[in-house]
């Protein structure tokens, strides 16, 4: 247990900030896996929507240090080269 006012402090904190980052992470999942949907259904359209909808969530999570930029940038880089498959 802690014994001092900062490090109670602290303790407090990383309780709130560890809920924040897990809801951020749960939002990005989601909008990822709601893209791999889309694109599992072969509809062009919906899928590039959806990514569309998940790179704001993903670069907010870069913004806020929960995802680092190069796997933000390569997560919609292979998403999107996925996308322009099914054209194809």
């Amino acid at each position: 247990m802690a014994n001092h006012k900062s490090s109670e402090k602290r303790i407090r904190q990383t309780v709130k900030r560890t809920a924040v980052n897990r809801k951020r992470n749960s939002i990005i999942k989601s909008s990822l896996k709601k893209v791999e949907a889309a694109i599992a259904t072969g509809n062009k359209n919906a899928a590039a929507e959806a990514l569309k909808a998940a790179q704001p969530e993903l670069m907010s999570g870069v913004s806020k240090g929960v995802v680092k930029l190069g796997t933000a940038s390569r997560k919609i880089s292979r998403l999107s080269a996925r996308i322009k498959k099914l054209a194809a």
